[in-house]
């Protein structure tokens, strides 16, 4: 008998941008039918993928919230952040192992898609192999984006970057001003650094900020405009100008 016959499944969900009728119609049917379903969240809040959900689990849902034991508070450069955060997935990958292993299935919720910036890829790096782990696309938080400016974002051989704002200020520039498309993610604190690598690109007047995309309290902004941006739920982008008929 095979490990995947013997054992449970963990499903990384991808729950899209924030919307319930942005999901997959494979998405809402693991969600709604899961007895174990996991999440992240910051310690002392809900958590944007529970948030998301909300009123579509089971009545006699077990839920698992893997609460981060450091956002901000450490410096990315100080050895004591991935310390802490192995450890915490290390936890983490624990307690889903142990799950599947004795029989059930766990769906893990993910925010956007699960491979693409997501804390689901440290559990599945940790978990392949031991047990059976499938992934559900979903709609990324960059194409919820875009599609709140009303702005198609490449056309033709366009080039699409995408960048995380936590980049050098030099590194940021010079990618800016190299590129057609453009999507910057993980803005929060570096709002400052971000606007001037824009001007120092010469790309300032064509820079929009989006925050919660496809959530109740979306809001687009030119960067102009933009004095100071909703942390962990903004993207910035320049739309590309290519090739078109």
């Amino acid at each position: 008998m095979s490990p995947s016959s013997i054992h449970g499944t963990v499903h990384g969900v991808g729950l899209g941008p924030g919307a319930q009728d942005l999901l997959s119609v494979r998405a809402d049917r693991l969600v709604r039918g899961a007895r174990h379903v996991a999440y992240f969240r910051k310690a002392g809040r809900p958590g944007q993928a529970r948030r998301i959900v909300e009123g579509m689990l089971r009545e006699d849902v077990v839920e698992f919230a893997m609460e981060y034991p450091v956002t901000t508070e450490i410096p990315l450069s100080d050895p004591r952040y991935n310390d802490c955060l192995a450890e915490f997935y290390a936890r983490c990958t624990a307690h889903l192992d142990a799950l599947a292993r004795a029989g059930e299935d766990v769906v893990v919720l993910c925010e956007g898609d699960p491979f693409f910036y997501g804390s689901f890829m440290h559990l599945y790096s940790r978990l392949a192999g031991s047990v059976p782990v499938r992934v559900v696309p979903g709609i990324t938080g960059m194409s919820g984006a875009w599609t709140a400016c009303g702005l198609p974002m490449t056309w033709g051989d366009d080039v699409l970057t995408v960048l995380t704002a936590t980049l050098p200020e030099d590194d940021l520039a010079r990618r800016i001003r190299d590129t057609d498309a453009l999507v910057v993610m993980k803005i929060g604190r570096n709002l400052a650094k971000l606007r001037r690598a824009v001007a120092l690109a010469g790309r300032e007047g064509e820079a929009w900020l989006v925050e919660h995309a496809a959530m109740a309290e979306q809001r687009v902004t030119p960067l102009a405009e933009a004095s100071e941006v909703t942390p962990y739920f903004s993207i910035l982008l320049i739309h590309g100008q290519g090739r078109r008929p």
